[in-house]
């Protein structure tokens, strides 16, 4: 077993055998990590099974408001998933790494598929709060990368296509089958926060081709490219960036926001999930 970079095998071991011991022996093929204030999606399993992060070795501690640190396993239209209600931030501790090993478990129990959502900051003046964005690529601004230290080949991941292009393609079906949804895409960049972005640095990125602005998903997307997976990234966009229309963020917007677009999000996730696997040649 590869657990992946900076991540022993034994700790992941360790937690494979605590999912076994709560009856999760089924194969899970597809795994989803959950932004701030979007943890009402875990309503949608079916007949779930709950474990909290402390219970599983190497899972990150829960440590911001909106984030519960909980692993949900259960069953979303038909398909057997996993869930992480919330992750862990490269600005909570500087290590970029922190998500590694919830990451390596995950590919331990048959994950191929992963979903991330992360609440952002909108660069464009249409983009409003509320809405839903599907991430085409992203811009490390942040100079941090979680494959930093590896010392294997694997560490040097191809980027091309980080965000799956079937899996795109496949979440635009299902936004025109839930009707009355205007889906965006675009370019997220990453800061590392945890202060905001100063006008300045929007405005920097909206020079460079971005489209939304967070703290989180990216390394969490270079992580499991390297563990071979393939991701698809969305973006709820809770709160204009700063200096863009009204724009002056804080975390209590963010939460605020989300928690009534996650209505939306659910919506066009369920759509996506009766869609079915997508298939790979």
């Amino acid at each position: 077993m590869d657990p992946g970079v900076g991540v022993k095998e034994d700790t992941t071991e360790a937690a494979v055998a605590v999912l076994r011991a709560r009856g999760i022996r089924q194969p899970i093929s597809m795994a989803f990590i959950l932004g701030t204030g979007l943890g009402s999606i875990t309503e949608e399993l079916v007949e779930p099974i709950r474990i909290d992060y402390a219970d599983l070795p190497g899972f990150p501690k829960a440590n911001v408001s909106g984030h519960a640190g909980r692993l949900w396993i259960g069953t979303w239209e038909g398909t057997h998933v996993a869930i992480m209600e919330g992750r862990a931030h490269y600005y909570e501790t500087g290590n970029a790494r922190a998500m590694a090993a919830a990451l390596a478990v995950l590919k331990a129990i048959g994950v191929t598929t992963l979903v991330i959502t992360n609440s952002a900051g909108s660069v464009n003046l249409d983009w409003h709060p509320g809405s839903v964005a599907m991430i085409s690529d992203h811009i490390n601004f942040s100079g941090a990368n979680p494959l930093i230290g590896d010392r294997t080949e694997s560490r040097f991941v191809n980027l091309r296509e980080a965000y799956d292009r079937r899996l795109r393609a496949r979440f635009k079906q299902a936004a025109a089958a839930a009707g009355k949804v205007m889906l965006r895409e675009g370019v997220y960049m990453w800061f590392s926060g945890p202060s905001f972005e100063t006008p300045a640095e929007v405005r920097a990125a909206k020079i460079l081709g971005a489209d939304l602005v967070g703290m989180s998903t990216v390394p969490e997307v270079i992580l499991a490219r390297q563990l071979d997976m393939r991701v698809l990234a969305l973006s709820l966009v809770t709160n204009f960036a700063t200096g863009i229309k009204t724009g002056d963020p804080s975390h209590s917007e963010t939460k605020s926001v989300a928690s009534t677009g996650a209505i939306t999000l659910k919506r066009l996730l369920r759509a996506f999930m009766r869609e079915g696997p997508v298939a790979y040649a």
